[in-house]
């Protein structure tokens, strides 16, 4: 009985080391997987993995550490894979000569994994000091990363170059300085990628530094056939070379064209003459437009019904319409709209009405106070008067009362 397994997953076949290229072993639980072949997948720095014969019938499981045959001396790496999927990662590396499978030494012991971490720990000073050295010898190439071996008798220089170097100088100055074996290896800019990692546009990891270990040349033929936009800005991932998953659903979509109409094709009706607008291949829906280039009177039908069209065409026909019967029925039903008869100024008219009416209302009222006689005003008093003020103002009107009418 196996244990450890939740939702279908292994845990010997899942397990995650914090390496690139991880693989999953889905036949990690079944019986005798193992001792189907002594083929052994092992994974050093970053995306580099070797094959290894298990000559000691050692109990490997994925993510033992352990030592393997190098050139010379030997090297320090992670069990990755084992079992029956091996001879497939095999056969895709293409390796078909048996001298290139070597074999496993031992699981490594505390002494290798020491001199592994010693080794390590100087992979990041000798790569800017050998950048420096490049530098003062005039060669045009950038040396992107070091890996020593575990050991620590070789060292593997990862550079780019755009064009060919002559780099035989610049081994002999680093196997002075670092006084090691040197090993130049020439990548192109997917694999440093691949090498780095990071996050790509879509959110994920980058394919290159998960999965996928042979790069297959991408065009922009790839971008075409989908519709997409060459927008070099868009096209291009972390590489600054064009995404690799461009390719990925590029087989659909050529599949998915054939039953496409095609873009010169002119579509005659009684009306006008329709000129493909713009297409949606994997709906397999067609909008033409009766102007070459600009939208108007955009009608979408389906491929079938374009090809239906040209033959007919063809033939000396000319439909009434685009749309076929059927359709047309549910485009009729389908356009029922509830605010169809409204104006878009509906909600405009009733403010401004109701400005009306509140203008006349004040228009009314000061039209009654100015017809009011003058009798019927009444003398304004003055507010907030002090009481001690209110007599002698009342004395006041008497005395000139009193004046007036003697002068009369």
């Amino acid at each position: 009985m196996v244990t450890g397994c939740d939702r279908g997953l292994c845990r010997r076949g899942c397990g995650r080391q914090n390496m690139q290229l991880n693989t999953y072993d889905y036949l990690a639980d079944v019986p005798g997987n193992v001792e189907s072949t002594d083929l052994v997948e092992v994974q050093f720095k970053n995306t580099r993995k070797g094959y290894y014969h298990n000559v000691n019938h050692l109990d490997l499981k994925k993510g033992d550490v352990v030592a393997v045959e190098a050139n010379p001396g030997h090297d320090i790496g992670v069990v990755t894979l084992t079992g029956q999927l091996v001879k497939l990662q095999v056969k895709k590396a293409n390796l078909k000569s048996a001298e290139e499978i070597r074999r496993i030494y031992r699981i490594a012991k505390p002494v290798d994994i020491d001199k592994y971490n010693e080794a390590k720990s100087r992979e990041h000073g000798t790569m800017i000091q050998s950048r420096q050295i490049a530098k003062d010898l005039g060669l045009q190439m950038k040396i992107g990363d070091v890996e020593y071996q575990g050991d620590g008798n070789k060292a593997i220089f990862y550079y780019i170059a755009d064009e060919r170097v002559d780099f035989r100088q610049l081994i002999k100055v680093l196997a002075e300085t670092f006084h090691v074996r040197i090993e130049m290896k020439q990548i192109g800019a997917r694999q440093e990628a691949g090498r780095i990692g990071g996050t790509g546009p879509c959110g994920r990891e980058l394919c290159c530094a998960t999965w996928m270990k042979n790069f297959v040349s991408v065009s922009t033929n790839a971008a075409r056939h989908q519709d997409i936009s060459l927008n070099p800005q868009k096209l291009a991932g972390m590489c600054a070379k064009l995404k690799c998953c461009l390719n990925y659903e590029v087989d659909n979509y050529m599949e998915a064209a054939r039953s496409m109409p095609p873009r010169e094709a002119v579509l005659q009706t009684q009306d006008a003459d329709y000129y493909q607008f713009k297409s949606d291949i994997l709906a397999n829906l067609v909008t033409y437009s009766t102007d070459k280039r600009m939208a108007a009177n955009l009608e979408t039908i389906t491929g079938e019904r374009a090809l239906q069209i040209i033959a007919m065409n063809k033939r000396g026909e000319k439909p009434l319409t685009l749309l076929d019967d059927e359709t047309a029925q549910q485009v009729e039903r389908s356009s029922a709209d509830l605010l169809e008869g409204e104006s878009i100024t509906r909600f405009d008219k009733t403010k401004r009405k109701k400005k009306k009416k509140k203008n006349n209302e004040r228009r009314q009222e000061t039209d009654k106070r100015e017809q009011k006689p003058q009798g019927e005003q009444r003398e304004q008093k003055p507010r907030n008067e002090p009481r001690e003020q209110r007599p002698q103002r009342e004395g006041n009107n008497q005395q000139h009362r009193q004046r007036k009418a003697k002068e009369e």
